[in-house]
């Protein structure tokens, strides 16, 4: 392409997956790393996940407006470190997660948020129609009450169900029904799809991207390992580049053309596009990101 990226997405990061430290939101450096990455002029877009210092917080919201951020509030960690389960069939627990998900609402308002991100609990085959109905209660009732504070979008990411995170939804079948049940009810809920994904859920981009391309609001890129017994293997987001791993050149600038095929990249609303990389064992955070946008830009020039 000869227009810059720029002009078609708000490229942005997954902060607390290029800074693992931030995962759990009380990294002493969580200001100083936030502020490096809303001044770096290559990002018009940052997901951060819960900031628990709420002094933090405040000025972190006010650096992301002075810098023209477009902010997204990732919840993953809110469940992947606490162990909720927001498709539980015991009550209590489902509340408890959706209790964890209206905080995450709360401060991704306080932050100046466009959307929040989450995934489904646990995948069980043998209880999977009653997990995929509790996994609606929630969500519904998530968007209703980010809806009442002024239309929060709730997005539910596509996760793997059988490698690593096992969650219920997807495969993109089960991401398609998904989200067609829930935009019958709300019009603030999308989809995040993410590159890194694809070959966990042995599809390829176009069988995780077209089929759900009216319900994509989110769009990660990402790369991983699929062969058991490797370094890396599973969700663990490598840099690309990475031995023996699944999404080289030839599968983000596949990406990249079936985004603008299907609208997604545009330049009447250009929407978000973020890394979800993470350094693995002792690489370091800042040339794995330098590394991203630099294969990033080399991919799109062949777009």
């Amino acid at each position: 392409m000869e227009r810059p990226l720029s002009a078609y997405a708000r490229v942005g990061t997954i902060a607390f997956m290029s800074y693992p430290t931030l995962t759990h939101g009380t990294a002493p450096d969580t200001e100083a790393i936030l502020s490096r990455l809303a001044a770096d002029p290559y990002f018009s877009a940052i997901e951060v996940n819960w900031i628990r210092d709420p002094e933090v917080r405040r000025r972190m919201a006010a650096k992301f407006s002075q810098a023209g951020m477009t902010v997204c509030y990732g919840a993953q960690p809110r469940l992947l470190t606490t162990g909720l389960n927001p498709n539980s069939l015991e009550e209590s627990v489902r509340q408890a997660a959706l209790a964890s998900l209206k905080e995450g609402v709360d401060e991704a308002i306080e932050l100046g948020a466009a959307g929040l991100a989450f995934l489904s609990g646990p995948y069980d085959p043998a209880a999977w129609e009653d997990a995929y109905q509790a996994l609606l209660a929630t969500t519904r009732e998530l968007c209703s009450y980010a809806a009442a504070r002024g239309g929060l979008r709730i997005e539910l990411e596509v996760f793997d169900y059988d490698v690593d995170k096992k969650s219920l939804i997807g495969p993109t079948e089960a991401a398609l029904r998904f989200a067609k049940d829930m935009r019958a009810t709300h019009d603030n809920f999308g989809l995040v799809i993410d590159l890194s994904h694809f070959p966990l859920i042995r599809e390829t981009v176009e069988q995780s991207v077209y089929p759900v391309r009216e319900y994509i609001t989110h769009v990660h890129i990402g790369n991983a390992v699929v062969e058991p017994g490797l370094p890396a293997y599973g969700d663990q987001h490598p840099r690309f580049g990475f031995p023996h791993s699944a999404n080289g050149e030839a599968e983000l600038v596949e990406f990249l053309r079936a985004l603008l095929d299907i609208g997604y990249l545009n330049e009447k609303e250009p929407p978000v596009l973020s890394f979800e990389v993470k350094p693995f064992g002792e690489e370091d955070p800042e040339m794995v990101l330098a590394g991203c946008k630099r294969f990033l830009d080399a991919a799109w020039r062949k777009v």
